[in-house]
């Protein structure tokens, strides 16, 4: 089994009011004070259930980026992911070099050298790390690359690995993606839940070469034994004659988001099948999972995995907070939901969670977990 040592986010300077976000994204779309459009942006913003957002850039930035600020991109994405990943390994008391295997996922800008060879001079990791670049994954690419961490993991026990989900959601604001006059729908829903962030784990095998020993972080607490979980089981799973509900574009004019209402449909239809047929496999039900770290693609996702599972409102109470606090963080998302669920009090010893990521397919991600 595969042993979590450490989860640790890190966000960029600028975080906003989800009210500052709205009036922003108003001006930079040209969209008419009276007009229908403006309306609906300020209805999809009020019932986002997001309280604040991180950005990259000062908001008054964004008109100036251009169609695809890829440079920007590359950037800023590599210094925030630097500091989720030293925060990581500072808490899990490795070093940089004791690391074998990186694997990061972002979908929201390309980086050739890929991020995680950029990232290997500034922190001293080894000329042999094996590396794993995930792209086109989306928003299941945290829990996906949990998954493909423990696969490793299980081949390798005495390694140690990292996952990286490194996104800057806030490049896609539409007029830094799109001409004001093509401005969609899909366009505003974007703008009102995505944010920007960035979340490192580390992870060993069943027999690490070392026992990590936490080093106290001025970021966080160290880990104390048990607060983290160990990963039991893994399951993917694509829904067929679904994929165009949710997903890119790239054009001339950027990313474009592609997301219809379909969404939330297919998670109401086909997740209880996936989980339930998931844990049956493993001798357990739904009531057996006592912690749900569940992505937050929104509210009407995180309801129609709440209808589907049959769950008490309190069950996706980490996810629903996340989303409040940082927006749609894409990959990162699931990897903060699993940090704050540890945070204040870590759910009790020998108890199961269940991780599921929910992406472009539209894919599911479950990770079977033990504390």
């Amino acid at each position: 089994m595969t042993q979590i040592v450490a989860v640790r986010s890190a966000f960029p300077a600028y975080r906003y009011p989800q009210a500052d976000i709205t009036r922003a994204v108003a001006s930079l779309a040209a969209l008419e004070p009276a007009g229908t459009k403006r309306a609906l942006l300020e209805r999809l913003h009020a019932n986002a259930g997001i309280e604040t957002r991180h950005t990259a850039f000062p908001l008054a930035d964004y008109g100036a980026l251009g169609a695809y600020a890829n440079d920007r991109y590359i950037e800023e994405a590599t210094a925030l992911a630097e500091r989720a990943l030293r925060a990581a390994l500072a808490e899990s008391g490795l070093a940089p070099d004791d690391l074998d295997l990186l694997i990061v996922t972002s979908v929201t800008g390309v980086a050739v050298p890929s991020i995680d060879a950029l990232l290997m001079p500034r922190l001293g990791l080894r000329a042999d790390l094996k590396r794993l670049p995930v792209f086109g994954l989306g928003c299941v690419a945290g829990a996906a690359g949990l998954a493909r961490l423990h696969d490793y993991l299980l081949g390798w026990p005495g390694h140690a690995a990292a996952l990286l989900a490194v996104e800057l959601c806030s490049l896609s604001l539409p007029s830094a993606t799109a001409p004001r006059a093509t401005v969609t729908t899909a366009d505003l829903v974007a703008s009102a839940l995505f944010g920007d962030g960035a979340v490192a784990l580390v992870a060993t095998g069943t027999r690490p070469r070392r026992r990590p020993q936490p080093r106290t972080s001025r970021l966080a607490r160290p880990s104390q034994p048990g607060r983290l979980p160990r990963i039991l089981a893994t399951r993917s799973e694509v829904y067929p004659d679904s994929e165009d509900a949710l997903g890119w574009r790239l054009g001339a004019d950027g990313f474009r988001i592609v997301l219809t209402a379909e969404l939330a449909e297919v998670v109401e239809r086909r997740l209880s099948g996936s989980v339930t047929g998931f844990l049956a496999e493993h001798g357990l039900t739904i009531d057996d999972i006592a912690t749900w770290i569940c992505h937050p693609g929104g509210p009407k996702v995180l309801d129609a995995a709440q209808r589907a599972l049959k769950l008490p409102a309190a069950a996706l109470a980490s996810s629903r907070r996340s989303l409040a606090q940082a927006g749609n963080m894409s990959s990162a998302s699931v990897l903060h939901i699993l940090e704050l669920t540890v945070a204040d009090d870590a759910p009790a010893a020998g108890s199961f969670g269940m991780m599921i990521g929910l992406g472009p397919g539209v894919s599911a991600e479950l990770v079977l977990l033990r504390w």
